[in-house]
């Protein structure tokens, strides 16, 4: 069974979902991970195995971390855990990176195209015969 809800977004009173991914991607080791999971499902021992210089448990609670901000889910496999990254668990921190950006990288596209139109035309060279 695949865990589809984060315990943050279950929780009354919980952060917002924003607030929680933002936090959870804060942490390069958690960035790492979402890069390890980003194409393909990954069992948890091979996730610790990539992190040899933390501990399986540590692991383990950066990948709580990521599951509560919704930016990973797992499936039970027998005894192991499944891990993949959400991508859709982004959705909320790229809407406000992109409303943060937007009037700025509009403006700079006008003065680009402002800049662009007042460029003096070179002369054209003709060839003497």
């Amino acid at each position: 069974m695949v865990s589809r809800l984060s315990r943050a977004r279950q929780a009354p009173g919980a952060t917002s979902p924003l607030d929680a991914a933002l936090r959870a991607l804060a942490d390069p080791t958690r960035r790492q991970i979402l890069v390890l999971l980003r194409d393909r499902e990954v069992p948890a021992g091979d996730i610790a195995q990539a992190f040899t210089s933390i501990s399986r448990p540590a692991v383990s609670q950066h990948l709580a971390v990521l599951h509560d901000a919704a930016l990973v889910e797992f499936r039970r496999d027998g005894n192991r855990r499944l891990y993949r990254a959400r991508p859709e668990g982004l959705e909320e921190a790229w809407s406000f990176i992109e409303l943060m950006w937007q009037g700025s990288l509009q403006r700079l596209k006008l003065a680009a195209e402002r800049a662009e139109a007042n460029r003096p035309v070179p002369p054209t060279t003709k060839e003497t015969s």
